[in-house]
């Protein structure tokens, strides 16, 4: 299953840029990014190439820096392709607790990366109604 970065960082002018500029270092790319901001504190959530890498650098330098678990579906990217993915879950009944995506192919191919309560059913799921579940490996490559 994938893996998403997830950071808290102070909410200061600059501590963003110190993630990215330690993530440059480190040569790790990043695929997708979302900032929840909860007054003094961010959540960031990261997709990049090497999770594991990304986790041990950013808590190097003191970053409180988490992995979490994370389905990954593609998606078709035209109207109505992610409202095909939640419809599998609605009809069983499985709530989306966090989520995001991004167009990986303009027109064809989206990823909506999600965190849900019970990964493994419902990867099963989306595989059984004929959506492709991501691996880390096919979600981190270039």
């Amino acid at each position: 299953m994938a893996e998403q970065v997830n950071i808290f960082i102070d909410n200061k002018p600059g501590r963003l840029n110190a993630v990215t500029a330690i993530l440059r270092d480190h040569d790790i790319d990043i695929r997708a990014m979302t900032i929840a901001d909860h007054r003094d504190y961010g959540v960031a959530k990261l997709l990049v190439n090497d999770p594991h890498a990304a986790q041990r650098a950013l808590a190097e330098h003191g970053f409180a820096a988490a992995l979490q678990s994370v389905l990954a579906v593609a998606i078709a990217d035209r109207p109505g392709g992610l409202h095909a993915l939640l419809e599998i879950l609605a009809q069983h009944a499985m709530n989306v607790q966090d989520a995001y995506g991004f167009v990986a192919v303009p027109g064809q191919r989206a990823i909506w990366c999600m965190e849900v309560a019970e990964p493994a059913a419902a990867a099963s799921l989306i595989a059984a109604a004929g959506l492709e579940v991501l691996d880390d490996s096919e979600l981190y490559r270039p």
